[in-house]
């Protein structure tokens, strides 16, 4: 593997080698990781990535573009068919800037967002001031409920015919629980706001029939495509016909240039692979993953917030450990096991400290890890986070870890 790197770079080829080991020998418990296919990867490594093709299929600004046309074509019918939508956009390299695109395609600078609060599930671009959301847009935010840690629509309503938003966004980065896409809707429509659902999280979870779609509700529907979904890192806009236009526009040339072509042919592989009967098992066995999981962690003595989990992703309050979120994530990291510190709802330390952690079983589950084996990736993380910084204890947890992954393959790197 990477003969040629390895000759004319091989600094670049030995870290690529070294992260090649990382991610066979550890547990992979990020929420927003997975692994991409041998597919999706031969495509993303291709020779499109050698051509320009400002515009769209059929309206380039650059000759040879035929076979660009193709594969973006393929990529944009795949996914209208796996979502149910009447219109999308591939071209988006990443979730932020789908959204700002979305934004554009919707708003004017100055405009009204009532979004999530960011330290209780949302997203940076759903409204954080140090972010081009929060300082082109005026926000307002809804959050969950005190003791419940789920959405507090009630609140959310009150809040949107108060503020009178132009557009209201929902979906989430550290939320467990099903989002109630029809309640959005409805308030949508009673303060006249445009309905843009981010479902970057649980786009695979939506596609293999796991999560209830936004599709009959939404306006505009962004996602990443290289979470649930297993596709390559970059991004897509779905929308209504109504919208297809402005979000072209806003998309390119507004805020992009030329798109990444190789990495439009992966998206196009990751729409024919979620379409699959097999996927639809892949969804659903990333569920029963969580909440077995999360089971296993609440057996051992650690709060789940909320009390469980309705998709791929559990928030854990380590605080009944007596220690911060960060030190849990080092101390699991020393043990072999990923995992990042995230603050809690209504969380007392600061967003670089946390009294959380969010683990995440779509990269485990691709790798043909079940649920009587989440009882053992639970036994290492209490195991762990009981030995505090105790170096020998990690030391040796660490060596079980490594033998337990090397029965599992990695897709991507084993040949899948």
């Amino acid at each position: 593997m990477h003969e040629i790197l390895a000759t004319q770079d091989p600094e670049i080829a030995a870290a690529i080698a070294d992260d090649i080991r990382r991610q066979t020998d550890e547990i992979n418990l990020i929420a927003s990781e997975n692994y991409a296919s041998s597919a999706v990867l031969e495509a993303t490594g291709s020779v499109l990535t050698n051509k320009y093709a400002e515009g769209y299929p059929g309206r380039r600004y650059y000759a040879g573009c035929e076979n660009a046309d193709t594969v973006e074509t393929l990529a944009i019918d795949r996914v209208n068919a796996l979502f149910g939508t009447e219109a999308a956009n591939v071209q988006s390299h990443s979730g932020s800037q789908a959204n700002m695109a979305a934004y554009f395609a919707t708003l004017t600078p100055g405009d009204r967002i009532l979004g999530m609060q960011l330290d209780q599930g949302g997203h940076l671009t759903h409204g954080s001031p140090v972010n081009f959301s929060g300082k082109l847009y005026e926000f307002a935010s809804y959050g969950v409920l005190r003791e419940e840690e789920t959405i507090d629509y009630e609140a959310m309503a009150t809040t949107a015919r108060e503020f009178k938003p132009a557009l209201i966004v929902t979906g989430a980065t550290a939320y467990s629980r099903i989002i109630d896409f029809a309640r959005f809707r409805e308030i949508s429509d009673e303060v006249g706001a445009v309905l843009l659902v981010d479902m970057a999280h649980i786009a695979g979870l939506i596609a293999g029939g796991v999560h209830p779609s936004p599709a009959p509700y939404a306006d505009l529907i962004t996602s990443t495509t290289h979470k649930t979904l297993r596709g390559p890192r970059g991004a897509i806009i779905l929308s209504r016909r109504s919208f297809a236009r402005k979000v072209n526009s806003a998309v390119f040339p507004n805020s992009q240039g030329g798109p990444m072509v190789h990495a439009i042919a992966a998206k196009a592989v990751a729409f024919a692979e979620a379409a699959t009967p097999g996927f639809k098992d892949y969804a659903a066995a990333i569920v029963a993953n969580a909440q077995a999981l999360a089971g296993a962690l609440a057996g051992g003595g650690l709060r789940i917030v909320s009390g469980g989990t309705d998709n791929h992703l559990m928030l854990v309050d380590v605080s009944t450990r007596d220690i911060t979120g960060q030190e849990a994530e080092d101390t699991l990291r020393a043990a072999g096991i990923i995992a990042n510190k995230n603050a809690i709802p209504f969380d007392p330390l600061p967003p670089r400290v946390t009294s959380g952690l969010r683990l995440g079983t779509p990269a485990v589950t691709s790798r043909g890890m079940g649920q009587a084996d989440m009882d053992t990736i639970a036994g290492f993380i209490l195991e762990a986070l009981d030995a505090g910084g105790g170096d020998s204890a990690l030391a040796s947890i660490r060596s079980r870890v490594k033998r337990f992954t090397s029965a599992f393959s990695v897709p991507g790197i084993s040949g899948s």
